[in-house]
């Protein structure tokens, strides 16, 4: 495909002064994305870069791209490269040895999820610092984006203090959809890699073992205004009262894990809730809820007129 060969070539006139890698190399892991996965090819190029990005050990001012400066709320796309001037807010142990340290970083806007990876060898970030964090790559998981750290991320200490802002909103109406998507679904195993696969397969590494995880995402009307919410698997397994080994339970039984959905669907439809959190992107991620009132005979009506 000429688009893909020249979009190839570009990225291989990107990094290879860096890294031994040919045309034909970077060509067919857009042709496997773009032809196989039906990835855009726009996306497909990000993908691939970003994945060159990070196996490249050199400042990637040194092939060519600058970065933009970006403020936390304004992030709602993952693989992005950017700079961000932001404090940090908060540090908890880790959960792997992979990984060097783990927070929150914040500036006006908001505040963020950041992973420092112990590869790295990063220096160590104290908290209620501000740090100018230079070429970070954004990452999403159940619909909250974060940003990762890697080995070609600058750190420098700015001498200045931040109030850092908060993003949360707070929505309320009838729950008159759950969307596709929703429900016991798998994600991608690969380190790093957070996708949910789509018929057993994930668009960045291809036929996969996934792992199963929960999440709703739904509509809210309150008869005057549409917001769409996600909820991760804690806020799920609290919303749907069902743990994650419950719904595999329930999915294996019937071989067919869109029960799952169908039971959450029949639980929470048409019932009021009001909802508080982040905006990322179309969505509100659900970090608290509260149900306001049960389902009607004429919600039930509702939600069979929105369904036809």
């Amino acid at each position: 495909m000429p688009d893909v060969q020249s979009h190839a070539e570009d990225i291989h006139e990107q990094f290879a002064d860096q890294m031994d890698i040919t045309v034909g190399e970077v060509e067919e892991r857009l042709d496997t994305l773009v032809n196989e996965y039906q990835v855009p090819i726009e996306e497909a190029r990000r993908s691939v870069t970003s994945s060159y990005y990070d196996e490249a050990d050199t400042d990637p001012e040194a092939v060519g791209d600058a970065n933009e400066q970006r403020e936390i709320g304004s992030i709602n796309t993952a693989e992005e490269w950017i700079d961000i001037t932001a404090k940090i807010v908060e540090l908890w142990e880790p959960r792997s040895d992979s990984i060097a340290q783990v927070g929150l970083v914040g500036d006006e806007t908001g505040r963020i999820k950041f992973t420092s990876w112990a590869k790295s060898d990063l220096p160590t970030l104290e908290e209620g610092l501000v740090y100018q964090l230079g070429n970070v790559v954004t990452d999403e998981y159940q619909g909250q984006f974060s940003v990762k750290l890697n080995r070609t991320t600058t750190i420098e200490e700015v001498d200045e203090e931040i109030e850092v802002g908060d993003n949360s909103t707070e929505v309320e109406g009838a729950l008159v959809d759950i969307q596709s998507g929703s429900g016991l679904i798998k994600r991608c195993p690969k380190e790093d890699c957070t996708r949910v696969l789509q018929n057993g397969r994930c668009s960045e590494h291809g036929e996969v073992d996934g792992e199963f995880d929960l999440r709703v995402k739904g509509v809210l009307d309150n008869g005057n205004e549409v917001h769409e919410v996600i909820f991760n698997r804690e806020m799920t397994e609290d919303f749907a009262d069902i743990t994650l080994d419950e719904a595999k339970e329930r999915a294996m039984d019937a071989l067919d894990t869109t029960v799952v959905a169908d039971d959450i669907s029949e639980m929470v439809l048409g019932r009021y809730y009001r909802i508080r959190g982040p905006e990322l992107g179309r969505y509100v991620l659900a970090d608290e809820f509260e149900q306001l009132g049960a389902r009607t005979d004429s919600e039930e009506v509702l939600i069979t007129a929105r369904s036809l």
